[in-house]
């Protein structure tokens, strides 16, 4: 590694590579291609290893209400307080505002078992390695020393559809919509289908118990401004590979930089498939990584207001039964006529996430009028919603998918470089045989959220791969 390091991608994952390599002693150099703001969705659980590797202390919890949702007669509200959310859940059922200090806590306690499987290197279930089988061992007991009732839920309840565990809990259909449209966020699927207890789990990590929308973080700003790295606005173009080893980067500018170790926090199908020459990898490889799931539905409606909203997180589907018909609608190539919109206070502006759109409508397009009656819906809906709002709306912007992945190098517009589900996690993430972040090109890593534990567990992903670089260079 007498070379400088180049690392791909200004993100998250990518700069925190780039710190924990540049703090090791390596010369390092990002690649950065601008991105639209919309772009960035720094969200999701920090790990304490990651804030302890880059020494950034730990940001405040937020107090107050987690989620607002309309309802008739008013709003209804869930709390970072376990009791307070329970009273207001009363108002809608008294059974389930009973059950709900119980739900809190056995999900927090699922929870806790993805935190410790988030923070360590995907495990290999083929290993024959002592201390690999050692670790794995004790992972077992840890889990098992959680109890009886931990084991029979997470073998029990990471397989099952979002609905179907919410209807065992709860009568409230407005509770479930809460609490369970987590569980297909960034996900071509419906709550009714089967994994997507699991997602809701994996957007539970790291926060209390009875808080289930991931954190908005600062670590991508903080580390952009840190100058012990240097960070080039250019984008990769080929990378040119010799003797089955990464040699140098071609980029847009025309220039050319010399490496034997470039970290990619690209998605693995962009860096794989479309950045190198398919003659260096096997075809089977490629295959997997053609295959991987990373269909995006989810696009970006940006109000710019004149006022700040008077809330800091809205959800607007009333049930479970509205999200999963709006998943019809794009299952046959159809933009949802009644989408799931989440919506996120940013100060004087609100980023609206819209689900479910395609990237390339079957009927019609997504040209300046198709996106302009999409974001004229969207803003009266949030009208609708907060009412307080209809005078305050100064100005309107859309990313669809085809938006995200043309203009925001999100491969099919996916956010998280592939979806979350049980076949695409763990040591299945990318693809199998490959989770530790090696590519069959020497030298050449990839770090991003399409690695384990994949996107809404900022900065791990860059974390571990870096730690495997150092391992690698010993």
């Amino acid at each position: 590694m007498s070379r400088s390091v180049v690392v791909i991608g200004a993100g998250t994952n990518g700069l925190t590579a780039a710190q924990i390599l540049a703090t090791s002693g390596r010369q390092v150099i990002v690649l950065d291609q601008k991105q639209p703001a919309d772009v960035d969705f720094d969200a999701g659980w920090v790990p304490p290893s990651v804030r302890a590797a880059l020494n950034i202390q730990p940001e405040a919890e937020e107090q107050g209400s987690w989620l607002v949702m309309p309802m008739e007669g008013g709003r209804f509200e869930l709390f970072a307080d376990i009791a307070r959310s329970a009273e207001s859940i009363r108002r809608l059922s008294p059974r389930d505002a009973s059950r709900w200090p119980e739900f809190c806590t056995r999900m927090r306690r699922l929870a806790g078992v993805l935190e410790t499987l988030y923070q360590q290197n995907a495990p290999d279930v083929e290993t024959t390695d002592p201390g690999e089988l050692m670790h794995l061992a004790l992972l077992g007991l840890r889990v098992r020393g959680l109890g009886r009732q931990t084991v029979i839920d997470l073998l029990r309840i990471l397989p099952m559809p979002v609905a179907e565990l919410l209807d065992e809990w709860f009568e409230s259909e407005l509770l479930k919509a809460a609490v369970g449209s987590t569980g297909v966020m960034d996900l071509c699927q419906g709550p009714r289908s089967a994994g997507t207890a699991f997602v809701m789990l994996h957007h539970h990590v790291g926060r209390p118990a009875g808080v289930f929308r991931p954190l908005r973080t600062s670590l991508r700003s903080t580390l952009s401004k840190r100058t012990n790295v240097e960070i080039r606005h250019d984008a990769a173009m080929h990378l040119e590979v010799a003797g089955e080893r990464i040699r140098a980067v071609t980029l847009e500018s025309g220039d050319t930089i010399e490496t034997d170790c470039l970290v990619s926090s690209a998605d693995p199908r962009r860096t794989m498939l479309d950045l190198l020459d398919p003659g260096w990898l096997d075809p089977e490889f490629m295959r997997a990584v053609h295959n991987i799931k990373m269909k995006g539905v989810a696009g970006t409606v940006t109000l710019a207001l004149s006022c700040e909203a008077p809330f800091r997180q809205m959800s607007l589907a009333p049930s479970l039964t509205h999200i999963e018909r709006a998943y019809d609608d794009v299952k046959y190539g159809r933009p949802s006529a009644q989408p799931w919109l989440e919506l996120r206070n940013s100060g004087q502006k609100i980023e609206v996430q819209v689900q479910y759109l395609p990237q390339v409508p079957r009927e019609g397009a997504w040209d300046e009028a198709g996106k302009r009656s999409l974001g004229n819906d969207v803003a009266r809906r949030v009208v609708d919603a907060a009412p307080e709002l209809k005078d305050a709306i100064t100005g309107i912007r859309v990313m669809t998918p085809l938006d995200l992945d043309a203009h925001g190098g999100l491969t099919g517009g996916h956010r998280y470089q592939g979806d979350l589900t049980l076949d695409q996690i763990l040591f299945m993430r990318p693809v199998a045989g490959w989770s530790r972040y090696r590519t069959p090109i020497g030298g050449l890593w990839l770090c991003g959220s399409g690695t384990h534990p994949g996107g809404g567990v900022a900065g791990a992903s860059g974390l571990l791969a870096a730690r495997e670089i150092l391992r690698d260079a010993r």
